[in-house]
Protein backbone atom coordinates (compact mmCIF):
# COMPACT_ATOMS: atom_id res chain seq x y z
CA UNK A 1 0.00 0.00 0.00
CA UNK A 2 1.59 3.50 -1.05
CA UNK A 3 2.03 5.97 1.96
CA UNK A 4 -0.15 9.01 1.36
CA UNK A 5 0.58 12.16 4.32
CA UNK A 6 -0.94 15.46 4.33
CA UNK A 7 1.13 18.38 5.94
CA UNK A 8 0.02 22.36 6.49
CA UNK A 9 1.30 24.23 4.27
CA UNK A 10 4.14 26.29 6.07
CA UNK A 11 6.52 29.23 5.26
CA UNK A 12 9.20 27.37 4.68
CA UNK A 13 7.07 25.41 1.64
CA UNK A 14 7.33 28.15 0.34
CA UNK A 15 9.36 27.37 -2.94
CA UNK A 16 7.86 23.88 -3.18
CA UNK A 17 4.57 24.85 -3.43
CA UNK A 18 4.94 27.81 -5.92
CA UNK A 19 6.69 25.10 -8.15
CA UNK A 20 4.45 22.81 -8.06
CA UNK A 21 1.40 24.88 -8.69
CA UNK A 22 3.08 26.47 -11.58
CA UNK A 23 3.44 22.75 -13.57
CA UNK A 24 0.10 21.86 -12.11
CA UNK A 25 -2.55 21.24 -14.88
CA UNK A 26 -5.26 22.81 -12.69
CA UNK A 27 -3.98 25.72 -11.15
CA UNK A 28 -3.73 29.57 -11.96
CA UNK A 29 -1.80 32.55 -10.66
CA UNK A 30 -4.62 32.96 -7.90
CA UNK A 31 -2.52 29.88 -6.09
CA UNK A 32 0.77 31.41 -5.77
CA UNK A 33 1.77 32.38 -2.39
CA UNK A 34 2.16 36.01 -3.14
CA UNK A 35 -1.32 36.41 -4.25
CA UNK A 36 -2.97 34.42 -1.60
CA UNK A 37 -1.21 35.93 1.03
CA UNK A 38 -2.21 39.44 0.23
CA UNK A 39 -5.27 38.95 2.19
CA UNK A 40 -3.68 36.47 5.23
CA UNK A 41 -4.54 39.24 7.47
CA UNK A 42 -8.56 38.81 7.17
CA UNK A 43 -8.08 35.11 6.37
CA UNK A 44 -6.15 31.93 8.99
CA UNK A 45 -4.36 30.01 6.41
CA UNK A 46 -5.03 26.32 6.45
CA UNK A 47 -3.33 25.22 3.23
CA UNK A 48 -2.31 21.78 2.60
CA UNK A 49 0.14 19.31 0.92
CA UNK A 50 -0.33 15.89 0.21
CA UNK A 51 3.07 13.47 -0.24
CA UNK A 52 3.10 10.54 -2.12
CA UNK A 53 5.85 9.20 0.12
CA UNK A 54 8.43 12.58 -0.53
CA UNK A 55 6.84 13.49 -3.99
CA UNK A 56 4.04 16.13 -3.43
CA UNK A 57 1.04 15.29 -5.36
CA UNK A 58 -1.49 17.94 -4.76
CA UNK A 59 -2.15 20.98 -2.93
CA UNK A 60 -5.36 22.30 -1.25
CA UNK A 61 -5.37 26.28 -0.98
CA UNK A 62 -7.47 26.82 1.90
CA UNK A 63 -8.47 28.97 5.26
CA UNK A 64 -10.30 27.99 8.71
CA UNK A 65 -12.88 29.24 10.31
CA UNK A 66 -14.02 27.39 13.70
CA UNK A 67 -14.89 23.62 12.21
CA UNK A 68 -14.97 24.48 9.14
CA UNK A 69 -11.89 24.15 6.40
CA UNK A 70 -12.77 26.52 2.91
CA UNK A 71 -10.81 26.57 -0.26
CA UNK A 72 -10.39 28.96 -0.09
CA UNK A 73 -12.72 32.10 1.23
CA UNK A 74 -10.19 34.25 -0.69
CA UNK A 75 -10.00 33.05 -4.17
CA UNK A 76 -12.42 33.13 -6.99
CA UNK A 77 -11.95 28.97 -7.48
CA UNK A 78 -10.20 26.47 -5.51
CA UNK A 79 -10.13 23.35 -4.42
CA UNK A 80 -7.43 20.21 -5.04
CA UNK A 81 -4.49 20.66 -7.08
CA UNK A 82 -2.98 17.82 -9.30
CA UNK A 83 -0.28 17.25 -10.88
CA UNK A 84 -0.69 16.88 -14.75
CA UNK A 85 -0.34 13.32 -14.69
CA UNK A 86 -2.05 12.59 -11.62
CA UNK A 87 -3.94 8.77 -11.94
CA UNK A 88 -7.56 8.81 -10.92
CA UNK A 89 -6.48 6.18 -8.17
CA UNK A 90 -4.73 8.83 -6.89
CA UNK A 91 -6.61 11.46 -6.88
CA UNK A 92 -8.90 9.39 -4.57
CA UNK A 93 -6.64 8.46 -2.81
CA UNK A 94 -5.18 11.87 -2.11
CA UNK A 95 -9.02 13.20 -1.84
CA UNK A 96 -9.78 10.80 1.12
CA UNK A 97 -5.98 11.32 2.90
CA UNK A 98 -7.11 15.13 3.00
CA UNK A 99 -10.85 14.04 4.40
CA UNK A 100 -9.40 12.01 6.89
CA UNK A 101 -6.70 14.14 8.18
CA UNK A 102 -9.16 16.97 8.36
CA UNK A 103 -11.38 14.37 10.33
CA UNK A 104 -8.96 14.00 13.16
CA UNK A 105 -8.32 17.73 13.27
CA UNK A 106 -11.40 18.11 14.50
CA UNK A 107 -12.86 19.82 10.94
CA UNK A 108 -16.45 19.38 10.62
CA UNK A 109 -16.74 20.07 6.99
CA UNK A 110 -14.54 21.13 4.01
CA UNK A 111 -16.58 24.10 2.07
CA UNK A 112 -15.34 23.08 -1.73
CA UNK A 113 -15.40 25.99 -4.17
CA UNK A 114 -14.29 24.17 -7.57
CA UNK A 115 -12.54 25.75 -10.42
CA UNK A 116 -14.46 26.06 -13.42
CA UNK A 117 -13.21 23.57 -16.24
CA UNK A 118 -12.15 26.38 -18.59
CA UNK A 119 -9.35 27.81 -15.94
CA UNK A 120 -7.34 24.12 -16.33
CA UNK A 121 -5.16 22.49 -19.02
CA UNK A 122 -6.15 19.25 -18.90
CA UNK A 123 -9.51 17.31 -17.59
CA UNK A 124 -9.35 18.07 -13.86
CA UNK A 125 -13.03 16.73 -12.46
CA UNK A 126 -11.44 14.03 -10.53
CA UNK A 127 -13.06 16.08 -7.95
CA UNK A 128 -16.08 16.10 -8.47
CA UNK A 129 -16.54 12.20 -8.97
CA UNK A 130 -15.35 11.92 -5.35
CA UNK A 131 -17.73 14.41 -4.55
CA UNK A 132 -20.74 12.38 -5.51
CA UNK A 133 -19.08 9.65 -3.91
CA UNK A 134 -19.13 10.91 -0.75
CA UNK A 135 -22.49 12.47 -0.80
CA UNK A 136 -21.11 15.96 -0.81
CA UNK A 137 -24.00 18.23 -0.91
CA UNK A 138 -24.11 21.18 -3.96
CA UNK A 139 -24.57 24.27 -1.75
CA UNK A 140 -24.44 26.36 -4.81
CA UNK A 141 -24.34 27.05 -7.91
CA UNK A 142 -23.31 29.91 -10.00
CA UNK A 143 -24.06 30.40 -13.77
CA UNK A 144 -20.83 31.98 -15.95
CA UNK A 145 -21.35 33.99 -18.63
CA UNK A 146 -18.37 33.27 -20.85
CA UNK A 147 -17.26 33.83 -24.70
CA UNK A 148 -15.76 31.23 -26.63
CA UNK A 149 -13.21 32.56 -28.19
CA UNK A 150 -12.96 30.03 -30.85
CA UNK A 151 -16.13 30.38 -32.05
CA UNK A 152 -17.37 33.60 -34.51
CA UNK A 153 -18.28 36.51 -31.96
CA UNK A 154 -21.88 36.83 -32.15
CA UNK A 155 -22.78 40.55 -30.60
CA UNK A 156 -26.12 41.64 -30.90
CA UNK A 157 -27.13 44.95 -33.27
CA UNK A 158 -28.05 47.07 -30.02
CA UNK A 159 -24.25 46.05 -29.11
CA UNK A 160 -22.47 46.87 -31.94
CA UNK A 161 -24.06 50.17 -32.58
CA UNK A 162 -23.12 51.03 -28.82
CA UNK A 163 -19.65 50.31 -29.93
CA UNK A 164 -19.87 52.45 -33.35
CA UNK A 165 -21.02 55.43 -30.66
CA UNK A 166 -17.83 55.19 -28.54
CA UNK A 167 -15.71 55.44 -31.97
CA UNK A 168 -18.14 58.50 -33.03
CA UNK A 169 -17.23 59.88 -29.52
CA UNK A 170 -13.64 59.21 -30.39
CA UNK A 171 -12.83 57.68 -26.55
CA UNK A 172 -9.27 56.59 -25.99
CA UNK A 173 -8.61 53.76 -24.36
CA UNK A 174 -5.39 53.07 -22.33
CA UNK A 175 -3.69 50.12 -21.04
CA UNK A 176 -2.18 51.88 -17.87
CA UNK A 177 -1.37 51.49 -14.16
CA UNK A 178 -3.84 54.39 -13.27
CA UNK A 179 -6.01 52.42 -11.04
CA UNK A 180 -6.16 55.52 -8.55
CA UNK A 181 -8.50 57.29 -10.87
CA UNK A 182 -10.15 54.32 -12.24
CA UNK A 183 -11.13 53.37 -7.71
CA UNK A 184 -11.42 56.77 -6.84
CA UNK A 185 -13.50 58.68 -9.57
CA UNK A 186 -15.21 55.25 -11.30
CA UNK A 187 -15.63 52.04 -9.11
CA UNK A 188 -15.25 52.76 -5.65
CA UNK A 189 -18.02 55.52 -6.23
CA UNK A 190 -20.18 53.54 -8.32
CA UNK A 191 -20.35 50.46 -6.15
CA UNK A 192 -21.16 52.21 -3.26
CA UNK A 193 -24.11 54.06 -4.75
CA UNK A 194 -25.67 50.99 -6.27
CA UNK A 195 -25.16 48.28 -3.95
CA UNK A 196 -23.18 50.09 -0.68
CA UNK A 197 -20.38 47.81 -0.98
CA UNK A 198 -16.99 48.22 -1.03
CA UNK A 199 -13.89 46.56 -4.06
CA UNK A 200 -12.76 42.98 -2.97
CA UNK A 201 -9.47 44.95 -3.37
CA UNK A 202 -8.02 48.14 -2.03
CA UNK A 203 -6.31 50.01 -4.38
CA UNK A 204 -2.97 49.16 -2.14
CA UNK A 205 -3.61 45.59 -2.72
CA UNK A 206 -4.72 45.58 -6.29
CA UNK A 207 -1.74 47.85 -6.90
CA UNK A 208 0.89 45.28 -5.02
CA UNK A 209 -0.72 42.61 -6.94
CA UNK A 210 0.01 43.80 -10.10
CA UNK A 211 3.49 44.45 -9.36
CA UNK A 212 3.56 40.92 -8.01
CA UNK A 213 1.40 39.28 -11.60
CA UNK A 214 2.33 41.66 -14.04
CA UNK A 215 1.22 39.76 -17.08
CA UNK A 216 -1.61 38.47 -15.25
CA UNK A 217 -3.30 41.66 -14.13
CA UNK A 218 -3.60 44.69 -17.06
CA UNK A 219 -5.71 47.71 -16.64
CA UNK A 220 -7.65 49.72 -18.99
CA UNK A 221 -8.81 53.13 -18.95
CA UNK A 222 -10.99 54.70 -21.58
CA UNK A 223 -10.80 58.69 -21.85
CA UNK A 224 -13.76 60.69 -23.44
CA UNK A 225 -11.89 64.35 -24.29
CA UNK A 226 -8.73 63.31 -22.07
CA UNK A 227 -11.09 62.50 -18.63
CA UNK A 228 -11.43 59.08 -17.39
CA UNK A 229 -15.15 57.46 -17.98
CA UNK A 230 -14.54 54.08 -17.87
CA UNK A 231 -12.36 51.28 -16.93
CA UNK A 232 -11.27 47.48 -16.31
CA UNK A 233 -9.22 45.31 -14.71
CA UNK A 234 -8.74 42.01 -16.26
CA UNK A 235 -7.50 38.98 -14.60
CA UNK A 236 -5.45 37.07 -17.42
CA UNK A 237 -4.54 33.00 -17.16
CA UNK A 238 -3.23 30.63 -19.80
CA UNK A 239 -6.34 29.78 -20.92
CA UNK A 240 -8.84 32.68 -19.82
CA UNK A 241 -9.45 36.37 -19.69
CA UNK A 242 -11.72 37.27 -16.62
CA UNK A 243 -12.84 40.78 -16.01
CA UNK A 244 -12.47 41.65 -12.09
CA UNK A 245 -13.94 44.92 -12.46
CA UNK A 246 -16.13 46.77 -14.33
CA UNK A 247 -17.17 50.22 -14.16
CA UNK A 248 -18.42 53.06 -16.25
CA UNK A 249 -19.60 56.67 -15.13
CA UNK A 250 -22.82 57.96 -15.61
CA UNK A 251 -22.36 58.78 -19.51
CA UNK A 252 -21.77 55.28 -20.22
CA UNK A 253 -24.40 54.36 -22.24
CA UNK A 254 -24.73 58.00 -23.84
CA UNK A 255 -20.64 57.58 -24.62
CA UNK A 256 -20.79 53.66 -25.36
CA UNK A 257 -17.49 53.42 -23.13
CA UNK A 258 -17.69 50.09 -21.55
CA UNK A 259 -19.23 48.54 -25.23
CA UNK A 260 -16.44 50.42 -27.01
CA UNK A 261 -13.68 49.19 -24.82
CA UNK A 262 -14.80 45.40 -24.63
CA UNK A 263 -14.93 45.13 -28.41
CA UNK A 264 -11.38 45.99 -28.15
CA UNK A 265 -10.94 43.82 -25.63
CA UNK A 266 -12.37 40.40 -26.95
CA UNK A 267 -10.99 41.05 -30.54
CA UNK A 268 -8.29 42.64 -30.22
CA UNK A 269 -6.21 42.52 -26.86
CA UNK A 270 -7.06 38.84 -25.73
CA UNK A 271 -8.07 37.09 -29.16
CA UNK A 272 -5.37 34.89 -28.63
CA UNK A 273 -6.95 33.34 -25.37
CA UNK A 274 -9.53 30.29 -25.48
CA UNK A 275 -12.32 31.82 -23.49
CA UNK A 276 -13.39 35.56 -22.23
CA UNK A 277 -15.21 35.34 -18.67
CA UNK A 278 -17.44 37.80 -17.50
CA UNK A 279 -17.80 35.68 -14.31
CA UNK A 280 -21.43 35.51 -12.61
CA UNK A 281 -23.99 37.70 -12.63
CA UNK A 282 -25.27 36.42 -9.11
CA UNK A 283 -26.46 38.77 -6.05
CA UNK A 284 -27.96 36.34 -2.62
CA UNK A 285 -25.14 34.27 -2.39
CA UNK A 286 -26.35 32.60 -6.31
CA UNK A 287 -30.01 32.54 -5.47
CA UNK A 288 -30.69 35.90 -7.70
CA UNK A 289 -29.76 37.40 -10.98
CA UNK A 290 -28.96 40.66 -11.90
CA UNK A 291 -30.87 40.48 -15.36
CA UNK A 292 -29.45 43.79 -16.48
CA UNK A 293 -26.00 42.59 -16.25
CA UNK A 294 -26.63 39.25 -17.47
CA UNK A 295 -28.60 40.47 -20.60
CA UNK A 296 -25.27 43.20 -21.39
CA UNK A 297 -22.81 39.84 -21.33
CA UNK A 298 -25.07 38.18 -23.20
CA UNK A 299 -25.41 40.76 -25.55
CA UNK A 300 -21.28 39.89 -26.60
CA UNK A 301 -22.04 36.31 -27.21
CA UNK A 302 -21.48 35.08 -24.12
CA UNK A 303 -23.06 31.60 -23.32
CA UNK A 304 -23.77 29.84 -19.82
CA UNK A 305 -21.43 27.62 -17.87
CA UNK A 306 -21.54 26.86 -14.34
CA UNK A 307 -19.31 26.47 -10.85
CA UNK A 308 -20.12 24.30 -8.23
CA UNK A 309 -20.09 24.65 -4.37
CA UNK A 310 -19.81 21.87 -2.29
CA UNK A 311 -20.36 21.23 1.83
CA UNK A 312 -18.32 17.68 2.29
CA UNK A 313 -18.40 15.95 5.58
CA UNK A 314 -15.38 15.04 6.91
CA UNK A 315 -16.78 12.10 8.56
CA UNK A 316 -17.25 10.69 4.93
CA UNK A 317 -13.98 9.98 4.06
CA UNK A 318 -14.39 6.65 4.63
CA UNK A 319 -16.97 6.54 1.32
CA UNK A 320 -13.63 6.78 -0.66
CA UNK A 321 -12.47 3.37 0.25
CA UNK A 322 -12.68 0.19 -1.82
CA UNK A 323 -14.04 1.89 -4.55
CA UNK A 324 -11.54 0.42 -7.81
CA UNK A 325 -12.74 -3.05 -8.21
Amino acid sequence: MKNYTVKRYLPEDYTLWNAFVSHAKNATFLFQRDFMEYHSDRFSDFSLMVFEGEKLISVIPANRAGAVVYSHQGLTYGGFVFEANVKMKTALAAIREVLEFLHKQQIDSLQLKTIPAMYCDYFSEEINYACFLMSAKLVRRDCLSVIDLSTPLSFTKTRKESIRRGKKNDLEIREDLQFELFWNDILQPNLIKKHNAKPVHSLAEIQKLQKSFPQNIRHFNVYHQNKIVAGTTVFVTGNVAHPQYISGNDNNNELGSLDYLYDYLIQDVFNDKKYFDFGPSHEQNGTKINDGILFWKNSFGAKITVQDFYDIPTSNYHLLENILI
